[in-house]
């Protein structure tokens, strides 16, 4: 893993100086709340240092996981502050800065870069759906105006766009995107990611579902930005490591316990119960405060004490504290 400067190329893009790729396991980083508008500092420090001991490759905030679009760009911007100045260069900082303006986004692309983060994360605008010629052209706009890394991200689950092959490809002549974060669920897709580094051997493509994580390994890809590494980081990272030192034992043992740990996510009705439940099981183990952004309710207890049900059952020997 390493970061890179960045540096103003003859195109206008942006190309690194030196190589950015990251290897292993990125935590989507939840954004802890004491109330609206408040960030929990006392929390994310706790948070932070907890991903880092155990042994994560980096930090992504501000994506899906840490509720960035209900997030005011006061807080966003106290959250990258916040986040670059208690990592202090332990690890890759990856900063989500998709916004439905344009200007924004680069806006808080800058800020990030200004604060010490290592690369930004861009996914599709969300709202109204582009068009991939839209797209490849808002990509293009963009790029250059960002003065960090920037790596892709697909979510069509929550932006309804994809960025399809054919776009990824025509966009790795953009020295500055250095791989694709991939959330769709859809391994045909992923493989077909993977397979750009034919043309891109410098790109690291990462997978967001974490069960997916030993199939994502053996496509090519690279590790995963994967939401329950915020709770049981160790457990992800030793998968991983057993995924790529032969060590299928290890990968098996871990992999058991993140399949147990999901079980979390079907805790609740709605589509927010990923973010809640591992808000929720952080709560438990004394990192964080479990108080989601509006719209969103946090667990009740008769929510909590299944979440707990499950943290017990996993009998982590890492986690510090007493459900």
């Amino acid at each position: 893993m390493g970061s890179s400067v960045t540096e103003e190329s003859e195109n206008g893009s942006l190309g690194s100086t030196t190589p950015f790729s990251l290897r292993g396991i990125v935590p989507p980083m939840v954004t802890p709340l004491k109330a609206r508008d408040e960030l929990d500092r006392d929390g994310l420090q706790r948070l932070l240092d907890h991903v880092i001991a155990g042994g994560v490759s980096g930090v992504f905030i501000l994506g899906t996981t840490g509720e960035a679009p209900s997030l005011s760009y006061r807080l966003r911007r106290e959250m990258i502050a916040e986040s670059t100045r208690i990592v202090d260069g332990r690890v890759p900082v990856l900063v989500g800065v998709t916004d439905t303006a344009f200007v924004e986004t680069v806006t808080l692309a800058q800020y990030a870069a200004e604060c010490g983060a290592d690369a930004a994360v861009l996914t599709t605008p969300y709202y109204f759906p582009a068009g991939q010629t839209e797209l490849t052209r808002y990509v293009r706009n963009i790029a250059p105006l960002i003065p960090l890394p920037l790596m892709l991200y697909n979510m069509p689950g929550l932006t309804k766009v994809w960025f399809e092959i054919e776009t990824l490809k025509s966009l790795s002549d953009i020295d500055s995107i250095v791989g694709v974060k991939d959330s769709s669920g859809d391994l045909e897709y992923f493989a077909k990611v993977c397979g750009l580094k034919s043309i891109r051997p410098d790109w690291s493509v990462l997978i967001g579902p974490e069960a997916l994580l030993p199939e994502a390994i053996k496509l090519g890809g690279d590790g995963g930005v994967n939401g329950g590494a915020n709770v049981i980081p160790s457990v992800f990272v030793e998968c991983y490591r057993g995924l790529t030192e032969n060590d299928p034992d290890a990968a098996a043992a871990a992999l058991e316990t993140i399949i147990k740990f999901q079980e979390i996510y079907d805790i609740g009705k709605y589509a927010s119960r990923h973010i809640k439940a591992t808000k929720s099981a952080l709560s438990l183990i004394g990192i964080c405060e479990d108080l989601p952004a509006d719209p969103f309710n946090r667990f009740l207890e008769p929510e909590r004490e299944r979440v707990a049900a499950i943290l017990r059952a996993i009998k982590l020997k890492d986690l510090r504290f007493e459900i």
